[in-house]
């Protein structure tokens, strides 16, 4: 019915709402491996879209507003995720403990049925009064040439950019008839030739997106930075249950602590690094979190309590900075991406860029298997795990060498 965003909360929310319903009400459905398996797929299917929407709504005011505003915005919804982490994380512990798991199953519809509440106050002008594709490439061009340094190489790609633009000011409205004139002759396809045509556009247009060198190399650096660092975060977790004998429970709590951190970290991120070149404070990021290192290497080698220090003040501590400093990394990405996106496909590139970025942790938590592998670091045997932090803390000064793929003078603010 013309509109972008409203229809696809709606279906997200609904997605999200009714597995929680089902499974609270029924119980024959939660012993079963399969319906479970399925009610769950659907239920992280509906708040994957959901998030997909929010972000390209995002960066979809990110790039109207001139990013004016872009550090703030990404700093007003990492907070309040950090604040309903933590919530969350209290809450949740006292609900299992406290209520039966179908109550609990029903409380979590709670929180759909707020998100589908809050679809009535999301304004968004219809599909028909989109702009033509020459005010979007003009409208571009000027928030490129406004919103970069005169001296920066982005900046200068994007004047010759503009310099082509001008030259092919003709092609522009002869692309532009084209396209409006293939819309409508799309009014009178069948629904499934409509999606086609709007799956087979969307695809043309992420591609051209992505032969941008301003677009696919700081990815692949942020891509990079995942692969070149093993996570053993897993085999920590076993060494702090099974060696320092902390409580599943501890642990859980501990996650309070790292959300307070990454909330601390966008608040100091938005009011005094924002302002900082990418380069810099990505450098800053990867050195302290070498150095944090030091932490677990302390624990692993019971340093800590010769100082009279506790296990559970260092886990606790190394959680808040670990949390803090990865957002510190994380923020430039988002405002970057953020900034990067062309109209129009805002949604599809987004989800994209954090696809790529899961895709590098993933394969992260591969490359840390396999040093735990062949550090032969496993459940009960942690003899060598003291080599695998200091193999992981110097991979962390890998990523500093690709840094040259971030644009030079780009800052996490445009302004």
């Amino acid at each position: 019915m013309g509109r972008k965003r409203i229809p696809y909360l709606v279906i997200a929310t609904v997605l999200s709402l009714v597995p929680w319903l089902i499974l609270g009400l029924i119980s024959t459905l939660r012993d079963s491996t399969w319906h479970l398996m399925v009610l769950l797929t659907a239920q992280n299917l509906g708040s994957a879209m959901a998030d997909v929407v929010v972000d390209a709504m995002i960066a979809e005011a990110v790039r109207y507003e001139r990013a004016s505003f872009a550090g703030d915005l990404q700093s007003i919804s990492w907070s309040s995720m950090a604040l309903g982490g933590i919530c969350g994380s209290l809450l949740g512990g006292y609900a299992l403990s406290n209520l039966r798991i179908d109550t609990i199953f029903l409380l979590f519809c709670v929180l759909p049925c707020i998100q589908l509440l809050s679809c009535c106050f999301v304004e968004e002008k219809s599909e028909n009064t989109k702009a033509e594709p020459e005010d979007s490439i003009v409208r571009d061009s000027h928030m490129n040439g406004s919103t970069l340094d005169e001296d920066s190489p982005l900046s200068k790609k994007s004047h010759s950019s503009t310099r082509r633009r001008k030259k092919g000011k003709k092609n522009a409205k002869g692309r532009a008839v084209n396209s409006s004139k293939s819309k409508i002759y799309k009014k009178g396809d069948s629904l499934a030739l409509k999606w086609f045509h709007s799956l087979k556009e969307a695809i043309y247009d992420l591609c051209r997106a992505f032969r941008q060198p301003m677009i696919w190399r700081p990815m692949s650096w942020f891509f990079l930075a995942h692969v070149t660092i093993p996570n053993l975060s897993t085999v920590i977790f076993y060494y702090e249950t099974e060696v320092l004998k902390l409580e599943a429970s501890f642990l859980g709590t501990s996650r309070v602590v790292g959300w307070l951190g990454l909330m601390m970290g966008t608040f100091i991120y938005n009011r005094h690094l924002k302002y900082m070149t990418l380069r810099k404070i990505l450098m800053c990021a990867h050195i302290g979190l070498a150095f944090l290192n030091l932490l677990q290497i302390a624990v692993v080698s019971r340093k800590n309590i010769a100082f009279g220090i506790s296990d559970k003040i260092m886990v606790l501590f190394g959680s808040a900075l670990a949390d803090g400093i990865n957002q510190f990394k994380f923020m430039p990405f988002l405002i970057l991406s953020g900034q990067l996106c062309p109209p129009g496909i805002e949604g599809t590139l987004f989800a994209l860029f954090m696809s790529i970025n899961n895709l590098g942790s993933t394969l992260g938590s591969f490359v840390g298997a396999g040093l735990a592998s062949i550090l032969n670091i496993d459940s009960g045997s942690f003899d060598n795990l003291l080599l695998g932090i200091i193999v992981h803390a110097l991979c962390n000064f890998i990523p500093i060498a690709f840094l040259f793929l971030i644009p030079k003078e780009a800052t996490g603010s445009s302004t």
